[in-house]
């Protein structure tokens, strides 16, 4: 019931639902967490019939290093184990990291019971932005049309640009450092709307992104005394990043940390870009350090706060318990024209962004804030909330209580995060004056003449573990060289 009700909402702007809905069903077969899910598709697809539903089975082909063989026992053993729970794929992508053999596709059509020209392979390749265009070059769209009755309306995908965008990737050069100070850095995926958000800017801007772990802990005084090792190194790492992010974060461990890269970032003129909590922490640094209010905090780390900057908004319930977030895409208005942010995204008047917080900054104070230079450039409809932040000052210090790498794709990249790469690159008044009327991208795509050759990819060594490496203290401080598939170097 729920598929078909979202399925009828219209999402391009034009009349009438979708011609086709897009559900993905993570987790393994034969796993307890998914099977309500399964039973649930088995029942749809059989009340909706053939011609209206498309099984895409994503499987493994493990490829055996001491022969080189590709087994096709585990895809055979999901399938029957799919076939049994009443769901029959019509198409299988499987993951190998080599293109899959004739004689292997022959041997999973006879007995997954899918036609081979149904049978995709999705080998390793020198960055995920090339995995559409295996799947073009493979007819995929065609086999999806023919099993939904859709081959009536036969179009050739438009990829030129996406090809250009794949392509160039794969010869950038130049290297920009960017540090992540978080406090998840032992986990990346933590940040990976963050990580993809940095790529897509990167990209923008012709730069090689290399995002230098620093766990916002291993910054606080208390680690010189217990880890002077791993206190040197996250230090190290800042110092030598050519830009600095803090991305959000709920509870009180490491926003110390978190409030001493911000201040190291202003003081030194490093680009800074703070998401949610990272521009809340900026507030309060701003607030302790330029404004001489030592006992500035959040009332989320200090209920009882003698200065309190950040302060509890709900937007639900008044209570602390339950519906208290602000979720969802809100409304952002410019108040000052000129400033960078205004500029990033294209001089509108203002922008739609995705919430997921409870505290804001503390309304009462934001005239003590702005006489003091820290301006207040994004607000909401009332004007109590306050979305953007920013030092007129500072080459480019942003802070922003929304996040804005969920909207961030390929080929629209956030304009928050092309600012931050710019800068850390010196290329911001180059942007900001290329920046087109509502779109961060100019109109003239840069990367729609497709000129670009490809270099032949070396693969870089990982760890087996697909893990950054670790300090002594366990934390994950390091490198991450995004190559579109999330690989740690």
């Amino acid at each position: 019931d729920w598929i078909e009700r979202v399925a009828m909402i219209p999402v391009d702007g034009m009349d009438g639902p979708a011609d086709v809905c897009v559900i993905e069903l993570g987790g393994t077969i034969g796993d307890i967490e998914s099977m309500p899910f399964i039973e649930a598709l088995g029942q749809f697809s059989y009340r909706v019939g053939p011609g209206n539903f498309c099984l895409v089975h994503v499987s493994l082909v493990p490829v055996l290093n001491v022969v080189g063989e590709q087994k096709t026992k585990p895809t055979q053993h999901s399938v029957r184990g799919l076939r049994g729970l009443g769901l029959t794929p019509n198409i299988l992508a499987c993951r190998s990291t080599k293109e899959l053999e004739e004689n292997v596709k022959e041997k999973l059509s006879q007995f997954c019971h899918v036609p081979a020209a149904n049978i995709l392979t999705l080998y390793d390749v020198s960055n995920i932005w090339r995995i559409p265009l295996l799947l073009r070059d493979q007819k995929a769209h065609e086999a999806i049309l023919k099993v939904l009755n859709l081959e009536s309306f036969p179009r050739e995908p438009k990829l030129d640009e996406w090809v250009a965008r794949a392509t160039m990737f794969d010869t950038l050069q130049d290297t920009l450092h960017i540090a992540m100070v978080g406090k998840y850095t032992g986990l990346s995926d933590s940040y990976l709307s963050v990580l993809k958000a940095l790529l897509h800017a990167s990209v923008y801007c012709h730069r090689k992104l290399v995002v230098d772990w620093v766990a916002s802990t291993d910054l606080e005084d208390s680690t010189r005394i217990e880890a002077p090792d791993a206190y040197k190194a996250a230090w190290n790492l800042l110092k030598s990043a050519d830009g600095i992010l803090v991305p959000g974060g709920f509870g009180d461990r490491g926003v110390q940390g978190k409030i001493l890269a911000a201040k190291y970032a202003r003081e030194n003129n490093v680009p800074y870009l703070g998401i949610c909590l990272g521009m809340q922490m900026a507030v309060v640094e701003f607030a302790r350090h330029v404004m001489n209010l030592p006992h500035a905090n959040s009332t989320e780390f200090d209920p009882n706060a003698k200065t309190p900057c950040v302060i509890f908004m709900p937007e639900g319930s008044k209570t602390h318990m339950g519906g208290t977030m602000r979720l969802g895409s809100r409304r952002t208005f410019f108040k000052v024209a000129d400033c960078k942010s205004a500029k990033l995204y294209g001089n509108v008047d203002y922008v739609d962004e995705r919430h997921r917080h409870r505290y804001e900054v503390n309304p009462d104070m934001v005239p003590e804030f702005e006489n003091a230079g820290l301006k207040f450039v994004g607000k909401d409809e009332s004007g109590r909330r306050m979305e953007i932040i920013e030092i007129p000052s500072h080459q480019y210090f942003v802070g922003a209580q929304f996040h804005p790498e969920f909207k961030s794709r390929p080929a629209k990249p956030s304009p928050l995060f092309v600012g931050l790469i710019a800068a850390s690159s010196g290329q911001l008044d180059k942007v900001l004056q290329g920046c087109s009327n509502g779109h961060v991208v100019p109109a003239k795509h840069q990367f729609s003449n497709g000129l670009y050759t490809l270099a032949a990819h070396q693969n870089a060594d990982v760890h087996s573990n697909g893990h950054a490496k670790k300090l002594a203290n366990g934390l994950a401080n390091g490198k991450y060289y995004p190559n579109g598939n999330g690989v740690h170097a």
